[in-house]
């Protein structure tokens, strides 16, 4: 059976973290930044972790899985 081919879009939008949690970026971030406030854009700067539902579809995105 073949090698399985990662997600282009998949790869540049999330990486694994040393303890093997996949981290991910907020969206919302990117325009109409005017009506937003400071509190939400800076809270939208962090990253965060993949949901424990998304985990498994993400995987297999990033062959992992």
């Amino acid at each position: 059976m073949p090698k399985m081919k990662t997600n282009s879009g998949a790869k540049k939008r999330f990486a694994l973290t040393g303890s093997g949690k996949i981290k991910r970026k907020h969206a919302f971030k990117s325009h109409i930044l005017t009506k937003k406030s400071k509190k939400r854009k800076r809270n939208l700067t962090k990253t965060g972790l993949v949901n424990k539902a998304d985990l498994n579809s993400i995987k297999t995105l990033l062959a992992l899985k």
